[in-house]
């Protein structure tokens, strides 16, 4: 089924999903008068081509992500350090559920790829589950600490017709925003044209 993904504050930039790929991009009304019976979804903000996370190693294999029933325990943020390597070699089974949880967050912050070595069965097994492209290389110069929503962001380059259908869509009113606020803004992720994070 066809859909048409459009942005509020960027509906030049509408993009057409067939299956798992980007099928054209252009104005909304363009889209919606070629393709009558797509679906068309509708979100706030801006459609951009999604997000790289550089921090794919911290993130998922370095860092413990805490289950919603264990916040009395350990809160709610991510452990790292010592205390993580703690909770893995008590529990190895920790690692597969704390890296689904760290990229349900990736997810939840527009981020569609990964950088960094994965060596992990259970990061790995969780990144390709969930349809994350990988980088073959991480920027030379890291933003800064780890971070779901690192400074500055790092925006993958624009969406191409027959390319895969993979983006995000920030609640913000432009780019300038979106630098300033951060992809905690997220509204939607899109990978293989599957909506696999939608905000409240």
């Amino acid at each position: 089924m066809l859909t048409i993904h459009v942005a509020e504050a960027s509906p030049e930039a509408a993009v057409l999903v067939d299956g798992a790929y980007v099928a054209g991009i252009g104005p909304y009304e363009e889209l919606a008068a070629a393709h009558p019976t797509a679906r068309v979804r509708r979100w706030p903000g801006i459609l951009t081509p999604g997000l790289l996370n550089p921090y794919g190693p911290e993130l998922l294999e370095q860092a413990y992500h805490p289950d919603p029933r264990e916040a009395d325990r350990f809160g709610t943020e991510p452990i790292t350090g010592e205390r993580a390597r703690a909770l893995f070699r008590a529990d190895p089974a920790r690692q597969g559920a704390s890296a689904r949880r760290g990229v349900q967050r990736m997810l939840a912050h527009g981020t569609v790829a990964v950088a960094g070595e994965l060596r992990g069965r259970a990061a790995l097994d969780a990144v390709r589950r969930a349809g994350l492209a990988v980088a073959a290389h991480r920027p030379a110069a890291l933003p800064g600490p780890p971070s779901f929503s690192p400074v500055p962001l790092v925006l993958l380059p624009g969406l191409t017709a027959g390319g895969p259908a993979r983006f995000a869509v920030l609640g913000v009113p432009d780019r300038a925003a979106l630098v300033r606020l951060g992809a905690s803004t997220c509204v939607a992720t899109v990978l293989g044209g599957r909506l696999v994070y939608r905000g409240r």
